[in-house]
């Protein structure tokens, strides 16, 4: 008996290992609590002038290219201590300088939309509160949401994943209650744009790539789940084509309730307005004429503001605390958490409407650290570990066909912010 007891306890101990390991579940909701967010609402309204059915097709082209982009950085990770961040890893692959260049663009990228979450979460609280009959600002409900988030990624990434999970949870739900309500009055003629005798379309196609490139922004979270799951590849990379598929699915479901309910030339009125969440969701409310679809869009739009927050936060937390040497001590996270939402929630009080402009900047830089610098890391990490623990499939044709993304969208920025590119406005 004393035998078999001894000889079952290897195997009793192997399984209680591995039940403790961390749910791919957890990390798939992180990764698709950060990309589908906030963001998600200005979409229809930057990608009206390509309409539906372009639309698709450069978003399903950003979520193969992003995906494979946030695995090559999977691929260069593993061959590092876990919590190493981009700054190391590219320093070390690369060279500083354009570790530091690439560093630059990575924080201005997460501070920006982290300014850009403060921004949208004021302007859904203070809709909410509206349509409960209170009134708050935009800029004490940004500060508000941005300290709860504080404390959630102060406490840990178990933390944040648990509440991301239960959030995420919750925005699915109200998802489907909400669009399953809006696909009800998706009109075929609205959503083929048939009221428009000689549409035009393909001027507006460079611009959307930046956009659709930021929607698809996940990979300042790669490092944070190695830290979390450990060397295990396979896991991890489960956690980001799940995350990323859901954030394909919704993406695919909003543009259609949006762009199948209002006409294409309403959104020009939107965008006038800012196109801000509140100004997209009072268009649609009143086109349904529905207290119940404006009540659900407001829940999801919460929901939706609270996890991209969360996710974007955590990586540009993990990254801070890996570049200036900050332990994981309850003292060495709270420095942390100061370096991280300081200068954002400064800026969200000083400028309360900036998402729409935000979220727009946030699209070259975002194009450098998600895109190219990927891409670098996988040639040179090919070349210095012979025996990688994972490596993308497509070889170099997979690599040159994502930096070919990353310079495609970088110049359409460019030409974009000097305004060389027609706006559907």
């Amino acid at each position: 008996m004393r035998g078999t007891s001894i000889a079952s306890s290897p195997s009793t101990s192997h399984r209680t290992v591995a039940e403790r390991r961390p749910s791919v579940v957890g990390g798939a909701m992180i990764i698709g609590g950060t990309i589908v967010g906030a963001g998600m609402f200005s979409l229809p309204v930057m990608m009206s002038g390509l309409w539906f059915q372009g639309s698709l097709a450069v978003l399903v082209l950003s979520w193969f290219c992003t995906l494979h982009s946030g695995l090559m950085i999977l691929e260069a990770n593993l061959n590092y201590r876990p919590g190493a961040s981009f700054s190391t890893i590219t320093r070390d692959l690369i060279g500083r300088r354009w570790s530091l260049f690439n560093g630059a663009t990575l924080v201005f990228v997460l501070y920006i939309l982290t300014y850009a979450y403060i921004s949208a979460s004021g302007s859904v609280i203070r809709h909410t509160a509206h349509n409960l009959g209170l009134e708050i600002s935009s800029r004490n409900g940004g500060l508000v949401f941005a300290l709860a988030v504080a404390l959630v990624v102060w406490l840990s990434t178990a933390a944040v994943s648990r509440i991301t999970t239960l959030v995420f949870g919750a925005k699915i739900l109200a998802f489907f209650l909400t669009f399953g309500g809006l696909l009800g009055h998706v009109q075929p003629q609205v959503l083929l744009d048939r009221g428009n005798p000689q549409p035009d379309y393909l001027p507006y196609l460079f611009m959307t790539l930046p956009f659709c490139l930021t929607s698809f922004g996940f990979h300042g979270n790669v490092p944070s789940l190695m830290k979390h799951y450990g060397k295990d590849p396979q896991r991890i990379r489960n956690c980001l084509l799940i995350g990323t598929l859901i954030a394909l699915v919704l993406y695919t479901v909003w543009m259609l309730c949006t762009m199948g309910t209002l006409p294409r030339d309403q959104f020009k009125d939107i965008a006038r307005q800012g196109g801000t969440i509140d100004v997209l969701i009072s268009a649609l409310g009143s086109m349904l004429n529905s207290a119940r679809v404006d009540l659900l869009l407001t829940l999801f739009s919460n929901f939706a503001v609270a996890c991209s927050f969360l996710g974007v936060t955590l990586g540009l937390f993990d990254y801070i605390a890996d570049s200036l040497g900050f332990d994981d001590s309850p003292r060495g996270r709270l420095k942390s958490a100061l370096v991280t939402f300081a200068p954002p929630i400064g800026c969200a009080l000083i400028w309360p409407e900036g998402f729409i402009l935000a979220i727009g900047f946030a699209g070259l830089a975002a194009t450098v650290w998600a895109v190219i610098t990927p891409a670098l890391l996988a040639h040179a990490s090919r070349k210095r570990f012979a025996s990688p623990l994972y490596r993308v499939w497509g070889g170099t044709p997979m690599i040159v066909l994502v930096l070919l993304f990353g310079l495609a969208n970088a110049l359409a920025h460019l030409l974009y912010s000097f305004d060389l590119l027609p706006v559907w406005r």
